[in-house]
């Protein structure tokens, strides 16, 4: 936070001259703050004339900069948990007109405007552009997203052909469930969904997350620990297993990456989305653990576990490490300049 520095020679008593008058709307308050400040540029509430000692929640919000980094991204997670629990509220009453799959689209579009409307909110109170935290509109769908969704289908149909190879995967004969146009409307359904999903992952732990908690700790240390914390929440999908959540930790780590180099999440987004449609519908395995209605063909997996990913999918493979390691070199190659945050390190 910028500042300026005072004179502090004394005047003579000849030279002394009275302050002209400020206008009342130009005195300068506690709670202004500048746009180029750090992202603890939270207004600092004014301190207690008294002098007294401040409370211990203050002191540990509340530092000589403004709100700390990790008390910031406390707040956007509270904002976001609070807008999905009201959309839940408003939504409720649709779940008995909406299919399964329907209802799924439903709570993963609650789920981005959970993500991404406490970052815009958090983006007007420190007074900088949205963009910041990874998501510009300017770039949205351009090319680093179709590049990034090229990459995603081409490294999962790297990864099948593999299990292809090995003996234990099999595509299988088209599903009998579809033919004609319904083949067509379940690709763009799932699309769409998992489009929705990339969206609320990538900005959830690599948007505003990985930005204020980066101006904490440092870009690669927030990249870890919001990996780690990436790897954990998907043991709660059903089938996963141990070797699952290490791969989804290390591919969420390997969207750090990619954040990095390309200075925003639009490369990400398109290869999570790529990456859950070539599982999901395309090749129709599980995909963390589940297996969705409405996929293309009658695929199936035999096999070692190890080799397989069992119950997980091919994301519970130990080939999909091979799989990571190959991406993170080639991308390093392809994308050798940092973009993303000059100030981060």
């Amino acid at each position: 936070m910028s500042g300026t520095m005072m004179d502090n020679k004394p005047l003579s008593p000849s030279s002394a001259e009275p302050e002209p008058a400020v206008a009342e709307d130009a005195k300068p308050t506690a709670l202004s703050f500048s746009p180029a400040s750090s992202p603890s540029s939270l207004p600092t509430p004014p301190r207690a004339a008294s002098g007294g000692r401040e409370s211990v929640l203050r002191d540990g919000f509340i530092g000589p900069k403004g709100v700390y980094p990790g008390a910031c991204w406390l707040i956007y997670l509270a904002m976001a948990w609070t807008v999905y629990q009201m959309e839940g509220w408003l939504v409720v009453s649709l779940r008995s007109n909406l299919g399964v799959l329907w209802w799924r689209m439903m709570i993963e579009a609650s789920l981005v405007l959970a993500a991404i409307l406490p970052g815009f909110l958090m983006a007007r109170i420190e007074d900088r552009p949205f963009g910041e935290f990874g998501l510009p509109a300017r770039r949205a769908f351009g090319r680093n997203f179709w590049v990034g969704t090229l990459w995603g289908i081409g490294s999962l149909s790297v990864l099948m052909l593999a299990l292809r190879i090995a003996g234990t995967f099999e595509f299988g004969a088209l599903s009998l469930a579809l033919h004609g146009a319904r083949i067509w409307k379940f690709a763009a359904f799932y699309a769409v969904l998992f489009l929705l999903t990339g969206l609320f992952e990538e900005f959830l732990v690599r948007g505003y997350s990985q930005w204020v908690l980066g101006q904490a700790m440092n870009f690669w240390p927030a990249a870890a620990f919001l990996s780690f914390a990436f790897g954990y929440i998907h043991g709660d999908n059903p089938g996963e297993s141990k070797i699952g959540l290490v791969a989804a930790g290390l591919i969420g780590f390997f969207l750090c990456l990619t954040l990095r180099r390309t200075g925003d999440l639009w490369w990400a987004v398109g290869f999570h989305m790529a990456w859950d449609w070539g599982e999901s519908y395309l090749y129709s395995v599980p995909d963390s653990g589940m297996l969705l209605p409405g996929h293309l063909i009658n695929s199936s997996l035999h096999g070692p576990v190890w080799l397989t990913g069992g119950s997980t999918g091919p994301e519970g493979s130990y080939l999909v490490f091979v799989v990571i390691g190959a991406l993170w070199v080639l991308f390093d190659r392809a994308y050798p300049e940092v973009k993303y945050g000059a100030r981060q390190s």
